[in-house]
């Protein structure tokens, strides 16, 4: 027999927004719904309940039994995302979780015996989870998700409804917890049926006989009898912060502030999951209408939120809003980190979540393209390069030693190449070689050998390929130089040896 577990977060809408900004949870806060004389009270905080403010109070009374009332719009972009966050706190302890309602969750915890002493201290962790991300939740267990349901909704949290004890659990209870629909619960008052258990006491083919399918659904729930069973989602594709701002905001700093709590909030989901982001999506919504949209592609996952949040502040500066903002929502595309194997005995390999993390500032202060890793390219001029994603191959497996050599050169590329005036000569063997080399910079002088030429032509398919001859040369003074000449007769310092 499955076990559910229920997670329920009492009054949603105010969890969902003080989970946002949870400064005000000390505050006498309320959530209004509706706007100008209609707006009306859905939810308070348990500061301005002892004051005697109650759900379905108007704003206008709701002020005048407290006129310091902190009231905020119910804002639907943090409760998406509150109930997104509770969904991957149930995805933590079974990969079976539901998405019932508004601030519920059911989850089969079939199997987790070996991980938790009993049903109690699983329950205990779950909410402890919940609070770790800024939601309150209640819990029940049970072997239905009617029982659970209702159990979470008990004060005293968490309450463990015993196996098979489903139907001596609801008995009692009154028939409203079965949230049955108006025309079916007058029905059953009428027949005098007070509790959940007088409703089991019946006969089920009576029952379904004069209420049709859902009064046999509503018999099965009196006995502990899931009608429906747990319904598992879909993995989200992606993650998802945002609120609806109470003033339009004209500046970028304040912004910005609001945007780290909720990038601090993503990378807490996104590390709870394994997750890291590897493509940031930031919508603004404008005022009076209309949105603005930016992607940011992160070098590799991550989930540094401060690099982040640089990444966001230079492109929007580069591409700023042009309106006043009244709302936002940020989407993180999640990837699996990348993760190195640690040698025992070898050089430490680089951490790949530090590398990636690095490589994100580098873009944010050098801009995008100017960040990578030389790659050759198929062409014959040296200077040919194109620029890579940075992928070092990883270190060897053991500490190797040093080649021995001869004395070789190694070459300075010198970019761009130094333009040089030469002097050439004919030589015994008719040969032609150079004699000098003139230049504005301290590369100038006689030459005491000289070697070349060595030609290269690239694209003589084209129209106008490229051609060149190199040669190497020794200064009097002292230097080893390689220069070329072009099609078009001119000269140019390519390197130096050292």
């Amino acid at each position: 027999m499955s076990r559910i577990v229920s997670l329920l977060v009492p009054l949603f809408p105010l969890a969902a927004r003080l989970r946002s900004e949870p400064e005000l949870r000390d505050d006498a806060v309320v959530i209004v719904e509706g706007s100008g004389n209609n707006a009306h009270v859905i939810a308070a905080t348990r500061r301005a309940r002892t004051k005697g403010i109650q759900a379905g109070l108007s704003l206008t009374q709701a002020r005048a039994i407290l006129p310091k009332l902190v009231a905020r719009g119910r804002d639907r972009e943090c409760e998406r995302t509150a109930q997104e966050a509770l969904l991957e706190v149930a995805e933590t302890f079974s990969p079976r979780v539901e998405d019932s309602d508004e601030g519920l969750v059911f989850f089969d915890i079939s199997g987790m015996e070996r991980h938790f002493k009993d049903d109690r201290e699983l329950a205990m962790a779950a909410m402890r989870a919940a609070d770790a991300v800024g939601l309150p939740a209640r819990c029940g267990v049970a072997s239905s998700k009617l029982a659970a349901r209702i159990a979470a909704e008990l004060p005293k949290s968490p309450v463990i409804v015993p196996r098979d004890g489903e139907a001596e659990f609801l008995a009692p209870l009154p028939l409203a917890r079965l949230a049955p629909a108006l025309d079916v619960a007058a029905t059953l008052q009428r027949w005098g049926l007070g509790s959940i258990g007088e409703l089991a006491g019946l006969a089920e083919s009576e029952v379904a006989s004069r209420l049709g399918e859902l009064g046999r659904e509503l018999h099965h729930a009196a006995r502990g009898i899931d009608p429906r069973p747990l319904i598992p989602r879909a993995l989200p594709p992606e993650f998802r912060e945002g609120m609806e701002l109470e003033w339009p905001l004209v500046e970028l700093e304040p912004f910005l502030f609001i945007a780290s709590s909720a990038l601090d909030r993503l990378t807490a989901r996104l590390e709870a999951q394994g997750f890291a982001c590897v493509r940031l999506e930031l919508t603004m919504t404008l005022e009076p209408d209309g949105y603005h949209s930016r992607a940011i592609i992160l070098p590799a996952p991550t989930r540094d939120a401060k690099t982040m949040l640089t990444l966001l502040r230079l492109d929007l500066e580069k591409n700023p809003p042009g309106a006043p903002v009244i709302g936002f929502s940020i989407v993180a595309h999640p990837d699996r980190p990348r993760r190195a194997q640690l040698s025992l005995f070898g050089p430490a390999a680089l951490s790949p979540e530090k590398l990636a993390t690095t490589i994100a500032k580098l873009i944010s202060i050098l801009g995008v393209g100017s960040v990578g890793m030389p790659m050759t390219v198929d062409g014959h001029l040296p200077e040919r390069y194109a620029m890579g994603v940075f992928d070092p191959p990883p270190p060897p497996d053991v500490r190797r030693q040093p080649r021995k050599s001869r004395g070789l050169l190694a070459a300075r590329i010198l970019r761009p190449p130094v333009p040089v005036r030469v002097t050439t000569r004919i030589g015994k063997n008719g040969d032609t070689q150079i004699a000098a080399i003139h230049s504005e910079t301290e590369l100038s002088g006689n030459v005491r050998v000289s070697s070349g030429p060595w030609h290269i032509e690239e694209g003589w398919w084209k129209e106008a390929p490229e051609a060149r001859e190199y040669w190497d040369i020794e200064l009097v003074r002292g230097g080893i130089y390689r220069l070329y000449r072009n099609k078009s007769e001119e000269w140019f310092i390519d390197s130096e040896y050292g």
